[in-house]
């Protein structure tokens, strides 16, 4: 008799030390585990060219393979380092892409609006219009847009000297040139509507130099079919202020890195903290990694990789 009194004593004593231990109110107040989720990490075909040597030395199925198998999720497509604009060599390239687990997620061109001359704005408006029939056929939700440069610079290596800066043509003004570019790009947008791409103005050169500079075209259109795509390496002052003017339009983060030191260049970019203000900005999109130094893109892309990885993600 004593001792089953004694085991049911202490049977009774371990769930009360249980219950008082682990007490309703301590479960409400208890932290609980942060749910995170990474923003979708691509990588553009331009990482793996750069422009050096003969595009067909680096063509886009060889960047296909090579994104895949470093792990991304998403490949942007640069328009001229395309082999053709046949809808055959499109397609293959879509079922390539999905076959490898790859979303074609972005679309680089090049245009220009920043011209007083009509007819060269209408070209390039019908170029635009064009390039957006073949982003709908590969099925790229987004195309990147640039404004054009005054092209008053002798060359890309004096601009770079120059910080991006270059001046008008003689007899014009940069008030002149919003005109055109806003008048033009507003072209453009019911086709993008019709394909259901989304333009985004990048932060690229002449008029797009500065984070007031887009986001005055952005705002001038205000259409949901035109908003940013943000390069963080295109900013060589107040990086982080301009970046903020941009980020609530912001629909494609263009991350540039620099191993083995830039072609023009070296940015010292802090992701982590790039990787909060967009946090703050709510922006769960892809993050598109551009490879601007002069490692070999085998090492190099894929420590890219693992830095963005690290730096965007928000919580569920």
């Amino acid at each position: 008799m004593n001792r089953r009194k004694f085991m049911n004593g202490a049977a009774m004593l371990g769930a009360g030390s249980v219950i008082t231990g682990f007490s309703p109110s301590d479960l409400a107040t208890a932290p609980k585990p942060k749910k995170i989720k990474h923003n979708p990490i691509g990588v553009s075909t331009y990482s793996f060219w750069q422009f050096n040597g003969p595009k067909e030395n680096v063509p886009m199925e060889l960047c296909i393979e090579k994104a895949a198998a470093m792990g991304f999720d998403g490949i942007e497509l640069l328009l001229v380092q395309m082999n053709s604009e046949d809808n055959g060599y499109l397609q293959k390239l879509k079922k390539q892409a999905f076959h490898a687990g790859l979303d074609l997620m972005g679309f680089s061109t090049h245009q220009g609006y920043l011209s007083p001359e009509k007819r060269y704005r209408e070209q390039n408006i019908s170029k635009t219009l064009h390039q957006i029939e073949l982003a709908y056929k590969l099925g790229i939700p987004t195309m990147r847009l640039n404004t054009g440069r005054w092209g008053t610079s002798k060359s890309f290596d004096d601009l770079m000297a120059n910080k991006g800066m270059e001046p008008t043509l003689e007899g014009y003004t940069d008030e002149d040139g919003f005109k055109w570019v806003i008048d033009a790009i507003e072209k453009c947008i019911p086709t993008a509507e019709r394909c259901g791409v989304v333009l985004g103005l990048e932060n690229h050169w002449g008029l797009g130099r500065t984070a007031e500079g887009v986001k005055r075209i952005v705002d001038a259109i205000d259409s949901p079919w035109l908003q940013v795509t943000l390069d963080t390496g295109n900013f060589l002052e107040n990086r982080e202020a301009q970046m903020e003017l941009l980020a609530p339009q912001t629909y494609l983060v263009q991350a540039k890195t620099y191993y083995g030191g830039g072609k023009w260049y070296s940015l010292d970019i802090d992701y982590p903290k790039i990787g909060e203000m967009m946090r703050r900005h709510n922006y769960k999109g892809y993050i598109s990694l551009e490879f601007e130094g002069n490692e070999s893109p085998d090492t190099a892309v894929p420590k890219g990789l693992e830095l963005l990885r690290e730096s965007f993600w928000y919580e569920l």
